[in-house]
């Protein structure tokens, strides 16, 4: 550990946060590379004196010198790149979607193939989007089956595999891609997917809140997907695998009774649509954990229960922008 130096870009999104945070309490030396702004899922979650111990660099993903510089003069040896933008963004700007989601990756692979001798490999977040909804696979999805991607954002994370695929066969750049399903826990406020932790944390205030869609689907708290990201960086394989992750399999409504469990005075003011999201029913993660090592993924009851409690205390110590959270 003493010889890695970290590089984590996105590192102010929900994800990246934790990965922040997971590598400071192991005493790593990280660096975060992210448009310039309040670090607020960060300092939702880490202490001031441990948030002070981050490298925090401002930098834009598609400035490709800006980024081999924050590389080089910060001697990374390990990326966990995390920067993108999510499914309504992109929607609502596929051109800077693109260029933030594809061209940022392509700068990334092309700063590991420059510094080959400094990098020991690209770990990046693919993302569930790369496949269809449920109805055109016959069950939960596996290593093998057809990227359908339903939104322009998942087309963006199938360029990304693809980019790394060939990133590996013409230049031998090792790389492991990561498809996280539906992230939850605290920091999660934008995407598609985040209305159940938005459900959390209103519930965890006292107020009603409608789930924007149903159906089952594979919950992962975004700890536990840190955890997950770094593994992968420090267990670099030949090539340029790509892996679902594993998780809760759970429908929305056991994510309501965990909810009413916790605060059981919110009994029947979460609610939920019906329909589920443009998403497979589960995912299996193939030999992920033969690569990288055991994965750990915490029961669904456990993990709402640690994100309310995460935010009745961030709310008390003032280190929460409940609008933001829940709105």
């Amino acid at each position: 550990m003493a010889s890695e130096r970290f590089l984590v870009t996105g590192a102010f999104g929900c994800i990246g946060a934790w990965t922040v945070k997971r590598l400071v309490d192991e005493g790593a030396a990280v660096t975060t590379y992210d448009l310039a702004g309040d670090p607020a899922r960060l300092r939702l979650i880490m202490r001031p004196e441990d948030l002070a111990k981050v490298n925090i660099l401002a930098g834009d993903i598609t400035d490709q010198a800006a980024f081999e510089r924050a590389v080089t003069n910060n001697g990374i040896t390990n990326v966990i790149h995390l920067a993108a933008l999510q499914v309504p963004f992109v929607r609502a700007n596929p051109v800077l979607g693109a260029r933030v989601n594809v061209v940022g990756s392509a700068i990334v692979f092309e700063t590991a193939r420059q510094h080959a001798d400094q990098i020991n490999g690209v770990v990046y977040a693919s993302s569930i989007a790369v496949y269809g909804p449920a109805e055109m696979y016959d069950g939960p999805v596996g290593p093998d089956a057809p990227l359908l991607p339903a939104t322009l954002y998942g087309v963006t994370k199938v360029a990304n595999e693809e980019w790394a695929r060939i990133y590996w066969q013409d230049y031998q750049v090792p790389s492991i891609g990561l498809r996280p399903f539906f992230v939850y826990g605290p920091g999660r406020d934008q995407g598609v997917s985040a209305t159940p932790t938005k459900a959390m944390v209103s519930a965890a205030v006292g107020r009603p809140y409608h789930i924007s869609f149903g159906g089952h689907a594979l919950y992962q708290h975004a700890d536990d997907v840190a955890r997950a990201m770094i593994q992968a960086s420090r267990n670099m394989p030949r090539g340029a695998p790509v892996y679902n992750l594993g998780g809760s399999y759970a429908d929305v409504s056991e994510i309501i009774d965990a909810i009413e469990t916790v605060a059981p005075e919110m009994t029947g003011k979460i609610t939920q649509e019906t329909t589920p999201m443009f998403t497979p029913d589960g995912a299996d993660s193939g030999d992920l954990e033969s690569v990288i090592g055991p994965v750990v993924w915490r029961p669904l009851a456990e993990g709402v229960r640690q994100t309310m409690e995460q935010v009745r205390v961030a709310v008390g110590a003032g280190t929460i922008d409940l609008e933001r959270a829940i709105n």
